[in-house]
């Protein structure tokens, strides 16, 4: 018992050493940054029976992370028109972006998750990231998670350079394009699935005036609509058979109606 309690305790330090030195951040209730790296695929069970994971705290750090984000991005960006502003925060907060700063941050050395289940690291990682925002909002309130994910997040690990010249939107840009050109763009989910409690595989066809024309596979829908954009858009710009005469066919039917 006694050495179980020294390894417990040795544990906490650690914890508590890596929120401190490589996450700059001095707690005040270590408990929710405990739970903030507690994944669902290793949930405890409470003595009333439900679950303790991060969950709810990956909720509510999404909403904040989407606050901040915008609200700094309306600062930075003063004289950039709406679409602008909003394809950024796109590219910012979007699942590759999250999960590339949270590996870059090293969350997966204190992340708990159960590794006989088949969970995507990665992506564990960014959900931990979200939850980690929505523990600091919890313990030191809004306006030090602000600071904390500009001058911290945003500062070490996003290169917002990079960002504005990188296309990530891949969706947005696809029915922009089919407005230009009167084309109904549309999504439709083909198929969802589970590859086990905590992983689900969705795969995505894009139609664009009635024709299917790419499908996508991602690990939420929204990725998958994201990858089946970016091949149709690759397709548009290759194929002649669809880019050239049977789009001129198609918008020729159109004037006749």
């Amino acid at each position: 018992m006694i050495r179980m309690l020294k390894l417990l305790m040795v544990k906490d330090k650690e914890f508590y050493s890596f929120l401190r030195k490589r996450l700059q951040i001095k707690p005040r209730d270590i408990r929710l940054y405990e739970l903030a790296f507690l994944h669902r695929s290793a949930s405890l069970i409470l003595p009333d029976g439900s679950l303790a994971n991060n969950e709810r705290l990956e909720y509510l750090g999404d909403a904040v992370i989407d606050v901040v984000i915008a609200d700094y991005l309306f600062r930075k960006f003063p004289r950039e028109h709406e679409g602008f502003l909003t394809r950024m925060r796109s590219r910012i907060v979007n699942r590759v972006q999250l999960d590339s700063v949270a590996s870059k941050m090293g969350l997966d050395k204190v992340l708990i998750f159960n590794k006989s289940k088949e969970v995507v690291r990665s992506k564990v990682c960014g959900d931990a990231f979200e939850a980690l925002i929505g523990a600091i909002y919890l313990d030191k309130g809004y306006s030090k998670t602000r600071k904390y994910i500009i001058n911290h997040v945003i500062k070490n690990y996003i290169d917002l350079d990079l960002v504005v010249h990188t296309e990530t939107d891949f969706k947005s840009r696809l029915i922009e394009w089919g407005q230009k050109y009167k084309l109904q763009v549309g999504f439709e989910l083909l198929e969802e699935e589970k590859k086990s409690d905590s992983c689900s595989i969705f795969s995505v066809q894009v139609t664009i005036g009635g024709v299917a024309i790419e499908k996508g596979a991602g690990r939420s829908k929204k990725e998958a609509e994201q990858q089946a954009s970016k091949k149709a858009l690759t397709y548009i710009s290759t194929s002649t058979d669809f880019s050239t005469d049977a789009l001129e066919q198609y918008l020729d039917r159109i004037k006749q109606q």
